[in-house]
C-alpha cells in the first residue's frame, strides 16, 4: 500500500524538531545560571548536530538549468533531499576549495536555512564561551 509521505511515527512529524527544544534549554541554562559549563556545552553540541544534520531546510544542491538550486525538502544544512546524488554534492561543497564559496552562500539563500544557519553559529560560540574562565556560567 503506498504512503502519502507523510511521517507516520508516534510523534506525528514533531520528532524533527527535538533540536528547538534543546535550543530553549540551552537559552534558559544560560539565564538560570545554575547549570554549568558541562550542560551548556552538551546543550550546544546537541543543537549543532541538529543544525547539520535534522533542521527541515531546502536542499539547494546546484541543479543543472537552475540558478538557486534544488528546492526539494532536505535534512539539515550538510544533507541533501531524498537524491542521493545531492547529498553526494552537498558534502563534496565542502571538501572542494573551489566550491565553499558556493556552500557558504546557500547557508543564508532563505529564510529557514538563515535561521538554521544563524542556530548553529549561536550554539558553537555558546559551547566555547561556556568554558572561558570569567565568562562560564555558574
Amino acid at each position: 500500500m503506498a504512503t502519502s509521505g507523510a511521517r507516520s511515527s508516534q510523534l506525528g512529524g514533531l520528532g524533527q524538531w527535538w533540536g528547538v527544544v534543546a535550543a530553549a534549554l540551552l537559552i534558559a541554562a544560560w539565564i538560570n545560571k545554575a547549570a554549568g559549563p558541562v550542560v551548556v556545552a552538551s546543550l550546544s553540541a546537541l543543537v549543532l548536530v541538529w543544525c547539520f544534520f535534522q533542521a527541515p531546510v531546502t536542499c539547494a544542491a546546484p541543479v543543472r538549468g537552475r540558478s538557486d538550486g534544488c528546492r526539494n525538502n532536505a535534512t539539515g544544512l550538510l544533507m541533501g533531499c531524498h537524491i542521493r546524488q545531492h547529498r553526494w554534492q552537498k558534502l563534496k561543497m565542502l571538501i572542494l576549495r573551489r566550491r565553499v564559496r558556493e556552500f557558504c552562500s546557500g547557508l543564508f539563500s532563505d529564510g529557514k536555512a538563515a535561521l538554521v544557519t544563524l542556530a548553529a553559529i549561536g550554539s558553537f560560540l555558546s559551547g566555547i564561551v561556556a568554558f572561558i574562565p570569567g565568562m562560564a556560567v555558574g
